[in-house]
């Protein structure tokens, strides 16, 4: 089985673009918003000058010391949006609106990886898809959009009524939607002996679960469950999608996988927004693993 380094890079997006970045920031146009938030690896100086920058923005975002804040806006815009990806099956459309936490609705980043789902998905004749801490759901989309039955799993009820709106505004239907923990619900699957052919994670550093029964979760506490709880609800052809924001090192991710998973193909790396500037802005680390 083969093992690979790769930069995983979108290259499809006509309404999203990564302006510039730098000085902690970055610079981006989603359809005809222009935002500048907050970016920690963009170490470097930025190719247009700050003067510049706010000529084009519409709206800054500015956190307040904690992981909230609030956006500044410089011109009129819309408070809602949509903007799509043309995927190889179909347009997908997202809702955008500003929030407290920096985020819009969509991490762009993240199409990068819906080509290689709808890919995945196709070799399997009635494929179930599962979608954990799935967000506004770009790859619940992109997995329904390819014919698979999908699960989709988020602990807070108003990002699955977001990610809703998504898949209406897709003109897709029939996603299964559940609130729940992630890990917990993984867990229940198991014992249900309930499989998938593809399973999509993206788990956050840190995190408190909403309503009854509190559990907090910390990545580098709980991923090791994760992934063994995981491995028990795959089937032995699958793919699976290992996304994180929490700097552990793709080597640590694919030792993780290996040691979990019976052989198969992998491939590791950055994922990478590229702006006009040449400059590669590293915002993630993503594995790739498929039999």
């Amino acid at each position: 089985m083969k093992s690979a380094w790769e930069r995983f890079e979108p290259n499809g997006w006509r309404e999203y673009s990564l302006i510039d970045s730098g000085n902690g920031r970055k610079l981006e146009r989603w359809g005809e918003v222009v935002t500048i938030r907050p970016e920690i690896t963009a170490i470097w100086s930025p190719g247009l000058s700050d003067k510049e920058w706010h000529q084009l923005a519409n709206a800054e975002f500015v956190q307040d010391g904690s992981r909230s804040g609030k956006w500044t806006r410089f011109k009129k815009c819309p408070d809602h949006w949509q903007i799509s990806y043309p995927s190889s099956k179909g347009k997908l459309t997202f809702n955008l609106r500003f929030t407290q936490f920096k985020h819009i609705g969509v991490f762009p980043e993240q199409a990068a990886n819906w080509e290689f789902i709808i890919d995945q998905v196709q070799r399997f004749p009635n494929p179930r898809v599962l979608n954990l801490f799935a967000y506004t759901g770009g790859a619940s989309l992109a997995a329904r959009a390819a014919g698979a039955e999908v699960t989709h799993v988020d602990s807070i009820r108003a990002v699955i009524d977001w990610t809703r709106e998504n898949m209406e505004s897709s003109r897709l239907t029939d996603i299964r939607w559940v609130v729940e923990d992630a890990l917990r619900f993984v867990q229940r699957e198991a014992k249900r002996g309930n499989t998938y052919h593809g399973v999509i994670m993206d788990p956050p550093s840190w995190g408190i679960s909403p309503g009854k029964g509190k559990k907090k979760w910390k990545l580098e506490d709980q991923l090791v469950e994760l992934i063994e709880s995981t491995a028990e609800i795959v089937e032995k052809e699958y793919f699976l999608i290992l996304n994180t924001y929490s700097g552990l090192a793709n080597s640590t991710l694919e030792t993780l996988i290996k040691t979990s998973f019976p052989p198969s193909n992998t491939a590791c790396g950055d994922l990478i927004l590229h702006s006009g500037s040449m400059r590669k802005l590293a915002t993630g680390s993503c594995l790739r693993s498929w039999k």
